[in-house]
């Protein structure tokens, strides 16, 4: 899916011009004064810019494509990366309308900072499950198995998923040896899905959207770390009617199915 407009070029032709002035005076038609069109006469198009969390990409994919189909002349540029990631890059200024995030601890950093909007609100929630790939090579069948000798990914800890892991490793009483920690929950399933891993440790979320490409084993012990998921606005959106609007639609009933069908749980 595109959201990025092209650059029309434009060919200086002498000629050219004087055949389109001349037509224009023929026709009696002129451009307004200060006015922003393209080539063609269309408007240029509003972009709105939303940070989200790695493991929703696919839903806010879909939200965004029916954000734009019902909102003429706008684009919908979308930033996925860890939370925390997303976080810093706000608080040294990078422009955004909208963050949603993988936890309520990185929102609360913007709070903190006063870099919203407004109250952020809860719009979903994920739980842990393992992921290996397929066939499941290290017969991996619980979570006490991924403190055994095997090749384990999991999340960093100022990352979501990498302390929702480390909740979960403590609720156990075990202790993890991961062979690396990754930035996004994304990085952790690709490692698997590329047999990189022999397990490693995402969202219920990833493990569905995967499809045949891993394994899902649930266990537990997630219950002890449920991921709350809340989204709001930022103060310094240049688009802040838009960026509510993109708010509302994801905490609408549209959103909401497209979350759930994904496998995200209610906040």
């Amino acid at each position: 899916m595109n959201r990025k407009t092209g650059l029309r070029t434009l060919v200086p032709a002498v000629a050219a011009g004087l055949l389109v002035a001349g037509t224009l005076t023929a026709c009696g038609g002129s451009a307004g004064a200060g006015s922003e069109a393209t080539g063609d006469g269309d408007a240029a198009p509003e972009t709105l810019t939303v940070f989200a969390a790695a493991s929703l990409t696919s839903t806010f994919e879909q939200i965004a494509e029916d954000f734009e189909a019902a909102h003429e002349g706008v684009e919908v540029e979308l930033s996925f990366a860890g939370s925390s990631d997303l976080v810093a890059q706000i608080q040294q200024g990078a422009p955004a309308d909208v963050f949603a995030s993988a936890d309520t601890a990185n929102m609360d950093k913007l709070v903190a900072d006063d870099l919203l909007a407004g109250t952020p609100t809860d719009f979903a929630s994920n739980t842990l499950m393992i992921a290996v790939p397929p066939g499941n090579p290290a017969g991996v069948a619980s979570l006490a198995d991924l403190a055994g000798d095997l090749n384990l990914v999991v999340c960093a800890p100022e990352v979501p998923c990498g302390a929702a892991t480390e909740r979960v490793e403590t609720a156990a009483d075990l202790s993890f040896s991961p062979v690396s920690e990754e930035q996004s929950v994304t990085d952790v399933l690709n490692k698997v899905i590329t047999g990189e891993a022999d397990a490693g440790l995402v969202y219920v979320t990833d493990v569905r959207g995967a499809g045949d490409d891993v394994e899902g084993i649930e266990f537990p012990e997630s219950q002890d770390a449920v991921n709350v998921y809340p989204i709001a606005s930022l103060g310094e959106s240049e688009h802040p009617e838009l960026a509510q609007e993109f708010v509302d639609a994801v905490l609408g009933a549209d959103g909401q199915a497209v979350l759930a069908d994904a496998g995200f749980a209610a906040p």
